[in-house]
């Protein structure tokens, strides 16, 4: 994590010293690596189910998704005030946010380095220190295999990769959609909520699948999803479904993310625990950026209408899935 942090803060400096002096090409150079940002922020809620006990992992998880609200909420309204302090520096003004960003990534790589010590995988006795370097790619194929012989396993990557897909593809295109409808100006307050449902109840998620279990949580969040996706499609002429549609879409992708992420993680053996979570968010971030830059296509030619009735035809894939491997999970528990 601390090189991911590291190196997603040197992708931050690179994409303000491309925006600066107009490159794009550097822009986009810095911005692969401000990725490393993003995949180390979701490797943080791995690292603390590490030392949770199984009846607390779910929760653990709720917990750091929880603490995302305060960047998501907060994160939006510093930056006006980064953009005027890159102003007066005599920088471009959207120069500012990724100036501060490259700091605020700096200092969480140091907060890792300074206080996650030990590493918690080597108190619970999962890192060996003397194994060798493996390539990216085998490790993928590695994790791919583990998890294709476990029930358990492919049901918890499924929920990660289904969620993430059909929220991402909808919330992407509700700003177009409710400007083609003039409740633009009530967009980005809509996107607020959606997040608060993303993250504001990620505890109380948590907390639910260690009561009533993984696969029924994912169930729980199947329908939540489909309901805030087909709220949306018919929201465009009343502001209010808009809101109560992305918010239903929020939590549902907090139910699978959660469930999804325990199940996944419990579901294979320790020794390739740290692969397979890895390769889980690698094919959760690549279907949900397949998502964001398909949807746009989809709705310019067939309506966002398609987009959101394919995100509730995933959903509906996912909850009759689900049912089907509920013996194979009880029979794998």
């Amino acid at each position: 994590m601390i090189r991911a942090w590291t190196a997603a803060s040197a992708g931050a400096f690179i994409a303000a010293i491309g925006g600066q002096i107009g490159s794009f090409p550097v822009f986009v150079v810095g911005m692969l690596a401000f990725g490393a940002g993003q995949a180390a922020a979701l490797q943080g809620r791995f690292v603390a189910a590490d030392l949770a006990s199984d009846s607390e992992r779910s929760r653990a998880i709720g917990s750091v998704v929880w603490v995302g609200t305060l960047g998501a909420a907060f994160g939006p309204l510093l930056t006006p005030w980064e953009r005027r302090v890159a102003d007066a520096a005599g920088l471009e003004p959207l120069v500012g946010p990724f100036l501060f960003a490259a700091v605020l990534f700096a200092v969480s790589g140091a907060v890792v380095a300074v206080w996650l010590r030990p590493d918690p995988l080597e108190v619970a006795g999962l890192l060996d220190p003397h194994a060798s370097r493996v390539r990216p790619l085998r490790q993928v194929r590695t994790a791919i295999s583990v998890v294709a012989v476990r029930p358990s396993a492919q049901l918890g990557l499924a929920a990660m990769v289904v969620s993430q897909t059909a929220m991402v593809a909808v919330m992407t295109m509700t700003p177009p959609y409710m400007k083609d409808h003039n409740h633009s100006d009530l967009s980005a307050y809509v996107i607020a909520l959606h997040i608060v449902g993303m993250y504001g109840f990620s505890p109380f998620v948590g907390r639910a699948v260690e009561r009533i279990g993984r696969p029924k949580s994912i169930m729980v969040g199947s329908v939540i999803l489909g309901a805030g996706t087909t709220i949306s499609v018919i929201g465009g002429y009343s502001p209010v479904l808009v809101f109560i549609g992305l918010f239903l879409l929020g939590v549902g992708w907090s139910f699978g993310l959660v469930a999804g992420s325990t199940l996944l993680s419990e579901s294979v053996p320790s020794a390739s625990r740290v692969e397979v979570q890895g390769a889980g968010d690698l094919l959760m971030s690549l279907c949900g950026g397949a998502a964001a830059l398909s949807s746009g296509f989809v709705k310019q030619s067939f309506g966002y209408h398609t987009v959101a009735y394919a995100g509730t035809l995933l959903a509906g894939a996912l909850l009759v899935y689900t049912m089907s491997a509920r013996p194979a999970v009880r029979r794998a528990a």
